[in-house]
């Protein structure tokens, strides 16, 4: 088993176990990947994405890597599966204890935050081993820290500390590494206690083209306008203010 999956009625934990390479990404965490992405596809829930051990992922797994030609790398092997996390329809949060480097950085990349220890390093150092961060970081690193910065990580082999990351927001909190997964938790707290339907569409609405702003922005609110939560909601909001008032 290379992904331990617990699962709760509004969030699941997906904890990345190959501690014994430092949760290296292979083709078999891939296909696990994928199997988890599927059943929160049916029942949407937030995932929290953590690693075993003392790292969250080294990278993708050289020795397999290695081996990859031409037809492997045009399969998209890990762009697919990191992009598929990032389409997922709830948030997902990264739990980077330790090292996320290569693949392990592009897929904290993918997720819609991220949360780190004072020990979390972050980087793609892809080009020392002749190739290119191919997984999303090669684009998404720039609209998550800016073009300068991304091209210090991607070109010159950068790899920030925990409180670099933190400072250019790649990181949203930091916390010691046993409140990691607590941390997470709080988080999905608080994602949960908002309407489940108005999360997921403003997700939808946020990823959506600039093409399509803002008829995409209406026609998602006109799908909330006309759902009983909305109704319920801020009849609870106008009920609390006039006690406030009286």
């Amino acid at each position: 088993m290379t992904l331990i999956v617990e699962e709760a009625a509004d969030r699941v934990v997906w904890r990345l176990d190959r501690p014994e390479v430092r949760n290296a990404i292979d083709r078999e965490l891939v296909t696990a990947l994928h199997e988890a992405c599927a059943a929160v596809e049916e029942e949407p829930r937030v995932v929290l994405l953590t690693g075993t051990g003392p790292a969250f992922a080294a990278g993708a797994d050289i020795s397999q890597l290695r081996e990859r030609d031409r037809d492997d790398a045009l399969r998209g092997i890990n762009s697919k599966i990191f992009d598929r996390i990032h389409r997922l329809p709830m948030p997902t949060v990264a739990l980077v204890d330790g090292y996320a480097l290569g693949g392990g950085a592009e897929l904290a990349y993918a997720c819609d935050f991220r949360i780190g220890t004072p020990r979390t390093r972050i980087g793609n150092p892809e080009t020392d081993l002749g190739i290119l961060a191919a997984a999303g970081a090669a684009w998404r690193l720039a609209e998550l820290v800016g073009e300068p910065l991304a091209k210090e990580i991607l070109l010159a082999g950068r790899v920030l500390t925990a409180e670099e990351a933190r400072a250019a927001h790649l990181l949203n909190e930091v916390v010691e590494p046993e409140d990691l997964l607590a941390a997470g938790h709080r988080l999905a707290d608080r994602i949960n206690a908002r309407a489940p339907l108005a999360t997921r569409l403003t997700k939808a609405v946020f990823h959506a083209p600039r093409a399509a702003h803002p008829f995409v922005d209406d026609l998602a609110q006109a799908v909330l306008f006309e759902t009983e939560e909305k109704q319920a909601r801020m009849t609870a909001f106008l009920d609390r203010r006039k006690e406030r008032r009286s």
